[in-house]
């Protein structure tokens, strides 16, 4: 029988690259957090922009390609990642993806060192036939999986039957001393207005995330044609594929928007913008497993109106931190517009009870929290 892994593991975390996504921040994250405990920590991934931020954090990061779906890239892998299981000791493997987590299993059993696989499931992977549950299935090997929400959780139990005892919930969450408005200046907030020419009397409402398809950019830009009579600015923040954001600026164009809506991109003062926003939104057309957007915004004090699935059913409260509509339905989302910015003093009220909820619930520390309980519960375990 295997001893039990040490008091301190040295732990692995696997994941495709260390670009700018809510996995790859997760990671970081997480990196620290072992560092402040004293535990030896790596990260094995294709690179990425990200990897400074991971040795910075305390880790050491190796790059293998383990984001590679190919069955002889994955297998080409594993060996590597076996051959570093045994040369560094490591205890704990730690997967958050699909790709790297068939790496992961494999390395696992390749490798001489006892080495333990866990995963967190970060979303919901496509599963609509036999064979994409069964490749999905690899995240579900180890003794535990991490979910990132309730949400999860329960698609985990649903969708597999994966047993409930075996599912810890560590849900994604801010660090409140950077989504804080009171670090976010009266001047801050005026410099922001009249960088996208908002007036004082115009509300400012802002959604932030990747522009793709699926996040309801569309849905948005359509509620808002509806309410050309009222005074409002839409900024949108955030990257996308070019061609999506091409159709989106088409369509602006359509309802006659291209002056109330601004494209604003990638933005490094995501905090302030929120603070100085009136509204925000999180619009996807699909489920968001968790969906960071609407807990940033309602920990800058900033009222949420959410579609009303997935993550977005636990991180808002309808009538006390914003509004839940229907997924893809432009006219309720109008409605609920329209609500918000008839009753502003409301909207303050929302704003501090956001924040309040935020700051009990979904804050970084207690994420790590969680997500760490698992791996305590993985040191009692054999690999």
């Amino acid at each position: 029988m295997s001893s039990p892994v040490q008091l301190s593991p040295r732990i692995l975390q696997l994941l495709p690259a260390l670009g700018d996504g809510g996995v790859e921040r997760s990671t970081v994250e997480m990196v620290g957090y072992l560092k402040g405990k004293g535990i030896v920590n790596f990260v094995v991934s294709g690179g990425g922009d990200l990897v400074a931020s991971i040795e910075a954090g305390g880790a050491r990061h190796i790059t293998i390609p383990v984001g590679r779906k190919s069955p002889l890239a994955i297998i080409r892998n594993a060996f590597a990642v076996a051959k570093l299981i045994d040369g560094e000791a490591i205890d704990i493997l730690h997967a958050r993806s699909r790709a790297p987590a068939w790496v992961g299993w494999l390395a696992t059993r390749l490798a001489r060192h006892p080495c333990r696989f866990m995963t967190t499931f970060h979303g919901v992977y496509g599963h609509g036939n036999a064979l994409k549950r069964a490749y999905n299935r690899v995240m579900l090997r180890g003794p535990l999986v991490v979910a990132n929400s309730e949400f999860i959780r329960d698609h985990i139990e649903t969708v597999y039957g994966y047993p409930k005892d075996r599912i810890v919930v560590a849900a994604r969450g801010i660090e409140p001393e950077l989504f804080d408005p009171a670090r976010v200046s009266h001047d801050e907030k005026a410099a922001i207005r009249r960088e996208f020419d908002i007036g004082n009397d115009e509300p400012m409402l802002i959604m932030v995330g990747r522009i793709t398809s699926w996040k309801g950019h569309a849905v948005l830009v359509d509620a808002l044609a509806r309410l050309v009579d009222r005074p409002w600015r839409l900024v949108l923040v955030g990257s996308g594929n070019e061609g999506v954001i091409a159709d989106l600026k088409a369509r602006i164009d359509g309802h006659g928007l291209t002056s109330r809506v601004t494209l604003a991109g990638s933005r490094r003062d995501v905090p302030a913008l929120l603070a100085t926003a009136d509204l925000a939104f999180s619009a996807s057309t699909r489920p968001e497993a968790f969906g960071r957007a609407a807990i940033e915004a309602e920990a800058m004090e900033t009222p949420v109106i959410a579609t009303d699935h997935g993550g977005s059913r636990e991180t808002v409260l309808p009538g006390r931190t914003g509004w839940l509509v229907a997924p893809g339905d432009a006219e309720a989302m109008a409605l609920a517009i329209g609500e918000a910015l008839d009753t502003p003093d409301r909207l303050r009220e929302m704003g501090r009870a956001g924040r309040a909820f935020v700051l009990e619930t979904y804050t970084t520390a207690h994420m790590l929290s969680q997500e760490f309980s698992a791996y305590r519960r993985l040191m009692d375990v054999a690999p």
